[in-house]
């Protein structure tokens, strides 16, 4: 795509030159040919949906905190034919689901002396009275701390808190939950989903890593509890456009054993990473889509809903996306 498009700037260049005596006809017939080739270049599925944050965001984790809702993203670099690039952090916040504010750069591999590339999924958690920004770099998971939950965040341990290939997985999207009894548990992993609890520091390793058994997880993993059932969603290695189908798993334990309950939802993308939340009395999923670059992506949200058994619906793209809530 990118040569064809050279070509073209090219040849507008070779019979322009320098003369301002160009043609009207061949600035019109030009201009013509490259909003024809974007158009038939974006895939359906990259216009389909309603992006809700400005481009390139992607791999959305969304916490709740103090009557706002709260997006931290990965940064996708425009241009970019890779993942490699993203360096920063930002985080978005809403009161109603609809206007949401770039809080800025909230983190950066600038800030810690231990990884300089690779700034991947990360997740956010407050607890007593503090916000714990866990963070992957280079294939590191690391742990930021700050008083607030848009600013102010500080590498607590000038180290990674869980170092390269730990416990045989490659380490990376971390997600944390907090239990109903006061248990702090961080999940990670590609290809094998690791777990390990926390100490009340939030900042340690409460014992040993553990291995859960989970069918078709890939990456990505978000949990969350709904009355008494724990669930795992993830994307799969079973689609056709690497990792876009989302599956998930259930247990009566954060630590399984998880009974699989199959696929809910296909975003015709590279990659489905996503988080699902309550806000008020409605659950939504937070997820992204690529553009006409894999890399390039975008953040969107629809409706989760529930069958009476706990098991969850068939979630469909849309183009209008989600209602307008109250201010929280």
């Amino acid at each position: 795509m990118t040569k064809l498009l050279q070509e073209t700037v090219n040849a507008f260049k070779l019979k322009c030159g320098n003369s301002n005596n160009c043609s009207i006809k061949l600035v019109f017939n030009t201009i013509h040919s490259c909003i024809l080739f974007i158009i038939l270049c974006i895939p359906i599925y990259s216009i389909a949906q309603k992006s809700i944050l400005p481009d390139f965001y992607a791999d959305p984790a969304v916490r709740v905190f103090n009557k706002k809702i709260y997006i931290y993203p990965t940064h996708d670099i425009p241009g970019s034919n890779g993942f490699n690039k993203p360096s920063d952090w930002h985080s978005f916040s809403s009161k109603n689901l609809k206007d949401w504010k770039d809080d800025g750069i909230i983190f950066s591999l600038k800030d810690i002396s231990w990884a300089d590339k690779k700034a991947y999924a990360a997740d956010c958690i407050k607890y007593n009275g503090k916000y714990y920004f866990y963070f992957t770099a280079n294939y590191q998971i690391g742990v930021a701390v700050s008083k607030y939950p848009d600013k102010g965040f500080k590498d607590a341990l000038g180290k990674p808190m869980i170092e390269t290939n730990a416990a045989g997985t490659k380490v990376m999207d971390p997600c944390i939950f907090l239990d109903d009894d006061g248990e702090r548990y961080l999940y990670f992993g590609q290809n094998k989903l690791c777990v390990v609890k926390l100490k009340k520091n939030m900042i340690e390793m409460d014992g040993a890593i553990k291995t859960l058994s989970v069918t078709n997880f890939h990456e990505g993993i978000w949990v969350h509890k709904k009355d008494s059932l724990y669930y795992l969603s993830y994307p799969s290695e079973k689609g056709d456009k690497i990792a876009n189908l989302l599956e998930y798993s259930v247990s009566k334990s954060p630590e399984g054993p998880f009974e699989y309950k199959g696929i809910i939802m296909d975003n015709r993308s590279r990659n489905i990473h996503h988080a699902i939340v309550k806000v008020l009395d409605k659950w939504y999923i937070f997820y992204h889509v690529q553009t006409a670059l894999p890399y390039q992506r975008r953040v969107c949200i629809e409706y989760i809903e529930y069958n009476e058994d706990g098991t969850i619906k068939p979630i469909l793209m849309t183009q209008t996306g989600v209602d307008k809530i109250n201010n929280l």
